[in-house]
């Protein structure tokens, strides 16, 4: 098979797959497009992004819950699974310390999902993963040590 061929079948399975994901209302044709907020993704700090986020005063919450390897072996692929036991969660971000770019990934959940996102990270070096929730106007923050035996990310 002609690989540009096999490019667009790709490509028109995604957009079908976003067709009837809003069609039945789990996401809104503004989540599958929705604009990129630069100032948080290309945060060079923690405290540029949480800032970026609005989230400097966030409460520690053991209602947010991270799961994430004790020891990664290979800190280009990290599986990191974030849940929340609060009501109405609209968000979840999840944030390295250590990389460059300290947001890693944000998922905006509609009231269908359940609050809870499981997603691979890279990682430069041992650091501290922080999960934030924002639900019903709060923000609540969790954290976790991982430890990276051989890192992911350049600088």
């Amino acid at each position: 098979m002609d690989s540009r061929r096999r490019d667009v079948l790709k490509a028109g399975g995604a957009v079908g797959v976003w067709s009837v994901l809003a069609a039945v209302g789990i996401a809104a044709p503004a989540q599958a497009w929705d604009a990129r907020n630069g100032g948080v993704f290309e945060a060079a700090t923690l405290d540029d992004a949480l800032r970026a986020l609005g989230a400097q005063d966030a409460a520690e919450s053991a209602a947010v819950r991270i799961a994430a390897p004790d020891v990664a072996e290979d800190g280009r692929a990290v599986t990191i699974s974030v849940a929340s036991d609060i009501p109405r969660t609209e968000q979840i971000v999840i944030l390295i310390e250590e990389n460059p770019y300290k947001v890693a990934a944000s998922f905006r959940l509609s009231g269908a999902m359940a609050p809870a996102i499981q997603t691979r990270v890279k990682m430069a070096r041992s650091t501290r993963v922080h999960a934030l929730v924002k639900a019903e106007g709060r923000l609540f923050v969790a954290r976790r040590e991982v430890t990276v035996t051989v890192g992911g990310c350049g600088t």
